[in-house]
């Protein structure tokens, strides 16, 4: 049963026969579905995806050093009971 739960959206996912036909040669088998109409479609997702990773790993640096050893930071006004 968990194996049909697996295959089944695996095997939707691949690309129907009409369609690897009318895609460009480096999406075919990749994607179902309509292509990207123009070039301005790869500059959009390429651009998306390096925001993507940056703030990914901005995200995962600061969560790992935060740099806040300043003493006027916000933090120390709610630790520092006086």
């Amino acid at each position: 049963m968990f194996t049909f739960f697996i295959l089944i959206p695996a095997i939707a996912s691949f690309a129907c026969p009409v369609c690897e036909r009318n895609k460009p040669k480096m999406l075919q088998g990749i994607t179902h579905g309509s292509s990207p109409e123009s070039n301005w479609d790869y500059v959009i997702v390429i651009g998306l995806g390096i925001i993507a990773i940056l703030t990914l790993f901005y995200s995962i640096k600061l969560f790992l050093k935060p740099n806040e050893d300043n003493s006027n930071h916000i933090k120390y006004s709610i630790l520092n009971e006086q």
